[in-house]
């Protein structure tokens, strides 16, 4: 969320924005609004200090015993109490207009940031590995899922449905093991590892700007009033939700958690192997810290490489790449994404995403602390894919493939693998 008076002082900035990012909202009728909401409210504090002062008059003309005067008095006041009632009613029916609109308003992107419709027009930053090359025909991650019986996807839609898996032996250990190498990496960079609700109000999700723009991605327990988080960064910003923060020194706080997405508009996109599926786990981290001297956008650089350095450990090609305007989210300032090489797919696939939102989730949040002169003010929040599996298998398995189907295990996992070197196919 943007500061109102702010947004005031900035209007065609913020209705680029808007427009930028495809979210349709107009600033200016939401500013009419404002205006309308600021004399209502007056008009109401108006009539009650009237009401109030009628009140004290009425008392004393009745102890007074001036009963003609008093009648006509409270005649009067039940004509002001009327009057009040529509006013507060129209008051209330504004401010929600307002706060709806508010909602809708999205963060203004940096300066910095491409311009641009799609990811197609994401701008590529700096590559890193070498693009495997085949004397054979490589296979997919699912030909070899089958070969080394580590995927069942049949038997995941027959339960689960569509977009559904199953993870079997050494499948299941090496999601595991990304999980845990980039956990162990984290925790060496000081993070908190923390275990959160996977369920939550639907205020978390609104505060984190996760709603309205983007609820259809979002399931629902209708039943118990709640949703199911597509990602942990809801419940690890929300954890500081409505508090004053010390934050000489950022928070940094990780995430190991299943994710649940409905992927509503991608019918079509994806649909076979892992790449697009409904369930998922991941490795995430969250950093709340200084609104002050740049420290969001170092930090924001610090975490980017924290994943850069995870898919030089799994030894994978991959390349870093500056979102664009129109590819990036209502809450975000400033993004990168990672690609790593999927063979399957013959180009680079996200398997990482990188964002700095300024004080965007903090004002919506209302997470506070210190500045340098002892005000109050809203900390900056970022976000940052350490690792998301079972999408990171599919580069896993498919760049590290050999001939004979047999697949190389990097040295980073094998400690989390009991030691093995190589996965040797089940069926040939």
């Amino acid at each position: 969320m943007l500061d109102l008076k702010w947004i005031r002082g900035n209007v065609e900035l913020v209705q680029k924005a808007a427009d930028q990012k495809g979210i349709q909202v107009r600033v200016e009728e939401l500013l009419d609004l404002d205006v309308q909401r600021r004399t209502l409210l007056r008009e109401t504090e108006s009539l009650r200090e009237q009401r109030n002062l009628g009140s004290t008059r009425m008392g004393t003309l009745l102890q007074a015993g001036e009963h003609i005067e008093a009648a006509k008095l409270r005649e009067s006041l039940r004509t002001l109490n009327e009057n009040l009632s529509v006013v507060a009613v129209k008051l209330e029916e504004t401010e929600a207009a307002v706060n709806r609109l508010m909602l809708l308003i999205p963060n203004v992107p940096s300066a910095d940031t491409p311009i641009g419709k799609s990811d197609q027009d994401n701008v590529v930053v700096r590559c890193s590995g070498e693009i495997p090359e085949w004397n054979f025909t490589p296979r997919s991650h699912m030909e070899l899922g089958v070969m080394h019986d580590i995927i069942d996807m049949p038997r995941g839609v027959k339960v689960g449905g569509a977009r559904s898996y199953y993870l079997k032996g050494a499948g299941l250990l090496l999601h595991r093991a990304v999980q845990q190498l980039a956990l162990d990496m984290l925790l060496e960079q000081g993070f908190t590892p923390m275990d959160v609700p996977l369920m939550v109000r639907e205020e978390p999700l609104i505060n984190t700007g996760h709603f309205p723009v983007g609820q259809e991605q979002t399931y629902a327990v209708s039943e118990a009033d709640k949703w199911l988080v597509g990602t942990s960064e809801v419940p690890l910003v929300s954890y500081y939700a409505d508090e004053l923060l010390d934050l000489n020194e950022p928070i940094k706080l990780a995430a190991v958690s299943n994710c649940f997405r409905s992927e509503v508009g991608s019918a079509g996109r994806d649909v076979r192997g892992l790449y697009r599926v409904h369930q998922f786990a991941k490795v995430e981290m969250v950093i709340l810290c200084s609104p002050e001297d740049g420290v969001s956008e170092q930090l924001h650089q610090e975490i980017t490489n924290h994943s850069e350095a995870l898919l030089s450990k799994l030894e994978l090609p991959y390349r870093v790449m500056a979102v664009c305007t129109g590819d990036m989210s209502q809450k975000t300032y400033k993004q990168y994404d990672i690609e790593t090489w999927m063979p399957s797919r013959d180009a680079y696939g996200e398997t990482h995403s990188s964002s700095n939102l300024l004080d965007f989730q903090a004002r919506r949040s209302n997470i506070r602390c210190h500045d340098a002169r002892g005000s109050v003010v809203y900390c900056h929040t970022l976000n940052n894919t350490a690792v998301a599996s079972p999408r990171i298998l599919i580069p896993l398995l498919e760049n590290h493939q050999r001939e004979d189907g047999s697949i190389y295990i990097p040295l980073a996992l094998r400690k989390y693998m009991g030691n093995l070197e190589v996965l040797i196919p089940a069926k040939m």
